[in-house]
């Protein structure tokens, strides 16, 4: 399922602010962009990740910054000071070199440093801490999303649901009046063809026909796809994590209404099996994009 959330946090000297948002996906594939040196919460993420979800693409993002709006920088005297002997020594040897103005040795590169925070180690265990909330926060919202947009997808897997039910029913009414249907066409064909061939016996004829009625004899299908259908009504209604079980009774669908439209003598059956094939991809569809 499709999903987005995002979570921020500080401790007074460093902002952070996850970011995760998940694509559908059969499988599930965890993707982290942590920034350097965390590698224990790159773990932390993944580890969770897997816990809270069991499919799709998850991408998980963080970014560090310091709290203060306004940078700080440091001059880089060591440096400095060799640029100022090296300008006195060039004003000397160097005809026409003036006197070095202080801009332009401060704009050199190097000369001008930001000035970063130095932490140790317990200070970087408590930044990570409180980090590592931020992190359940945010798989927290993005499970809730998934959820939100599975609680709309399941609405409309019902309603693909009803119409695969309304559709069997049809089926079933047309099943049933199938084997009158079949015999009276084949006692014609019998009266035929014992006037042409006179030596097939009616007890052989009788034997063809019985198997010929068994042959198109679609009820066994039909009842199985009723019963797959009240299984996949049941985890709907359940709820949690469904989405391969579903996806497992698709392929039950499908099986069934295929050997139903192989085995139909009449258009109508033929049709009701193409339509029932047009609603199931609809549904498994909507299946791959749930939990």
């Amino acid at each position: 399922m499709t999903g987005f959330a995002r979570s921020s946090g500080t401790n007074g000297v460093q902002t952070w602010n996850w970011e995760a948002k998940s694509v559908n996906g059969k499988g599930l594939d965890i993707r982290c962009r942590l920034p350097q040196g965390m590698d224990e919460l790159d773990l932390s993420a993944r580890g969770r990740a897997s816990k809270t979800f069991t499919r799709g693409t998850v991408n998980i993002h963080l970014s560090i910054s310091d709290a203060s709006s306004s940078p700080k920088y440091q001059v880089n005297r060591e440096l400095l000071d060799q640029l100022v002997e090296l300008a006195g020594d060039l004003s000397v040897t160097t005809k026409g070199w003036g006197a070095p103005r202080l801009d332009g040795l401060l704009a050199v590169k190097g000369v001008i440093e930001p000035l970063e925070e130095e932490f140790d180690d317990a200070d970087i265990a408590a930044r990570n801490f409180e980090i590592d909330r931020s992190l359940e926060d945010l798989l927290t919202s993005l499970r809730d999303a998934r959820l939100e947009e599975g609680s709309r997808i399941s609405t409309t897997l019902s309603e693909h649901l009803k119409k695969i039910s309304s559709l069997t029913e049809r089926a079933e009414s047309v099943a049933a009046a199938q084997p009158a249907a079949i015999k009276e066409k084949i006692v014609g064909q019998m009266a035929e063809l014992l006037d042409a061939v006179p030596a097939l016996t009616e007890e052989r004829l009788a034997q063809e026909a019985a198997l010929l009625m068994t042959k198109a004899d679609v009820r066994e299908e039909l009842d199985r796809l009723g019963s797959h259908l009240a299984a996949a009504a049941a985890l709907l209604s359940e709820g949690g994590v469904v989405g391969r079980k579903l996806d497992f009774l698709c392929q039950e669908f499908n099986r069934e209404t295929n050997t139903i439209c192989s085995k139909a003598q009449d258009i109508e059956l033929s049709n009701i099996g193409l339509e029932l094939k047009a609603v199931i991809v609809q549904f498994r569809e909507q299946v791959q994009n749930i939990e």
